[in-house]
């Protein structure tokens, strides 16, 4: 029984959640938009002629944002790759990559893509499956950090940015120690669009302290 209420309490907050209804009237596969939209518009970190990384990208609306916010003409000015082991729906001018991309199969394709070219900005919403333990959590979602780090540590421009999802009651300490070793700047957004009850908030770093070769 409480489950289901739980449920039902869930979906009835779901469906009268104003980012929900905004989602669906602008064409947005996900609420989630919203999170990077108020991020990108008090950080100014979408910019024309970038290259642009999106980490677990599925379903998709943190790219759909991020090509409008690209949008010329019928095309866009810049580059978006999005990478996850999930599929997803296509969305124009953004190359998708299925697969894990610490393989190498995924890296060689990233490789055709990017050209011998940096990236100027790395977009991570991933968070991992919860099992309810606590500690076992924590472990995952540092995992995926460190995963996201790597990343940028080995594609990212010197000057370039990583915008990363994090909770705040799984290690999140520990993540901006390692942000703080890796970034000139480090700043903590939670955006209005983060759920109240949720302990979600998002780290920034931008410039990178010891970039790679």
């Amino acid at each position: 029984m409480a489950k289901n209420k739980l449920n039902k309490n869930w979906l009835h907050d779901h469906i009268n959640d104003p980012y929900v209804k905004a989602a669906q009237k602008d064409g947005y596969r996900a609420r989630a938009a919203y999170k990077l939209k108020e991020i990108d518009e008090d950080e100014k970190l979408i910019k024309p002629g970038q290259i642009i990384v999106d980490l677990g990208c599925t379903p998709g609306s943190w790219g759909q944002y991020t090509r409008r916010k690209l949008a010329v003409g019928n095309g866009i000015n810049g580059t978006i790759i999005g990478l996850d082991i999930l599929p997803m729906e296509p969305i124009a001018d953004m190359h998708y990559i299925q697969g894990d991309f610490r393989e190498q199969e995924v890296l060689d394709q990233l490789a055709d893509v990017l050209q011998g070219r940096k990236v100027d900005l790395v977009l991570s919403d991933m968070a991992p499956n919860l099992s309810g333990i606590a500690t076992a959590d924590a472990a995952r979602m540092e995992d995926l950090i460190d995963i996201a780090l790597e990343f940028a540590q080995l594609h990212m421009k010197p000057g370039g940015a990583l915008l990363v999802k994090c909770f705040k009651d799984m290690g999140f300490s520990q993540i901006v120690e390692k942000f703080r070793a890796e970034f000139k700047t480090v700043a903590q957004k939670k955006p209005k669009a983060s759920r109240d009850k949720s302990s979600e908030i998002f780290l920034l770093g931008r410039g990178l302290k010891h970039p790679a070769p």
